[in-house]
């Protein structure tokens, strides 16, 4: 590696909106972000389920087969 082209790495704190901070490396001091791994919906868990319906059942519906119209 060449000298004085790479920037220094040094401890860096993260802090986020809802309050939380945790320590990582970075060329930064301080870094603000809006959204981390404590208050994400994701994470958290409130986060709303998909639904579980494929793509051939919604097409199968829409269209109106279902089990009895299908051909053997």
């Amino acid at each position: 590696m060449k000298k004085g082209l790479h920037p220094e790495i040094k401890d860096c704190v993260v802090k986020c909106a809802c309050g939380a901070t945790f320590n990582t490396k970075s060329i930064k001091d301080e870094i603000h972000v809006e959204v981390c791994s404590e208050c994400h919906p994701f994470y958290t868990g409130s986060q709303g389920r998909a639904k579980k319906t494929g793509s051939v059942e919604k097409f199968n519906k829409k269209y109106g087969f279902d089990n009895e119209n299908k051909a053997a």
